[in-house]
């Protein structure tokens, strides 16, 4: 039996980890297996909102740099009430509405994973239980929030950049791929 692919939603954050020098090896692998076809990616209207205040390289990533194509959802009112319930049971603060309309649109999108390099407001083990106790007692399912650090495949042959972190990090050789 073939596996179904994993559909991953994508926040702001990881579009712009591309070029960012603490995430861009994770995120570039990441983008790698997409384009190898490993999973489907979801991107909300929103992220395409928020993008357009991003710098130029950035806004153009999804449309040119990268071959990869994603599906697009729209963060609606039901999606906007379900992000009003985070903030009313305190998950985060009333600052963070944006965050929560990325966990509300996955989760009401049905998304498997919905990846961030957020980890104040997102992938944070007390957050992710918050938005899924707030999911449950509004009958949705809970929704599984990671780093592309989790979702990585770490069996592919490394690349320069990764051989260069191990360095970095002082990795001792006989343990580097």
């Amino acid at each position: 039996m073939k596996e179904r692919k994993l559909i991953l939603y994508l926040d702001t954050s990881i579009i712009g980890g591309y070029y960012d020098d603490e995430f861009s090896a994770d995120t570039r692998q990441l983008f790698q297996e997409v384009a190898n076809g490993n999973y489907d990616i979801v991107i909300s209207d929103l992220t395409l909102k928020e993008l357009l205040k991003a710098p130029d390289k950035v806004k153009q990533l999804l449309n040119s740099t990268l071959s990869i194509s994603f599906k697009e959802v729209t963060a609606t009112e039901e999606c906007i009430e379900l992000a009003k319930e985070y903030l009313i049971e305190k998950v985060v603060g009333q600052t963070s509405l944006d965050d929560c309309i990325h966990i509300a649109t996955a989760t009401i999108n049905k998304i498997d994973i919905l990846v961030s390099w957020n980890f104040k407001h997102i992938v944070n083990v007390y957050r992710i239980r918050g938005y899924n106790s707030v999911n449950l007692k509004n009958g949705y399912s809970p929704i599984d929030i990671r780093s592309p650090k989790d979702i990585i495949n770490y069996e592919t042959p490394m690349s320069k950049t990764d051989t260069q972190r191990n360095d970095y990090l002082g990795v001792p050789s006989d343990l580097k791929k």
